[in-house]
């Protein structure tokens, strides 16, 4: 499969995820979120750089939804619900935004 973003075939896996890393940008990630039905707010932005900086500067780190809730709760100022995360990622905020994010397919089974 492919991603068209900018005139650029971007390649991806048969679940949508990016085969190479190095393809995400941003507007790379819009792209993936339209294709999710996802549009986009800061917020959604806050947590696929979350989740890029996990996997790039913890070890390929794979939060789940309740570290996930944690963190944006300190960068927001006040706490998410679960509910929240799932109507911004319907398809599991850790998994979904990984997608979005341009990371691999979690290998993580279940939320918390």
């Amino acid at each position: 499969m492919a991603l068209e973003v900018g005139g650029k075939s971007i390649e991806t896996t048969e679940n949508g995820h990016l085969v190479n890393l190095e393809d995400w940008t941003e507007e790379v990630g819009a792209a993936i979120a339209k294709q999710e039905g996802i549009e986009m707010t800061d917020k959604h932005w806050d947590v696929i750089k979350y989740l890029r900086d996990e996997h790039f500067n913890n070890a390929g780190n794979e939060p789940n939804e309740r570290t996930i809730l944690k963190d944006m709760a300190k960068l927001w100022g006040d706490k998410p619900t679960s509910k929240t995360m799932y109507t911004m990622f319907p398809l599991m905020p850790s998994k979904q935004g990984r997608k979005i994010a341009g990371l691999p397919q979690s290998t993580r089974k279940g939320g918390y």
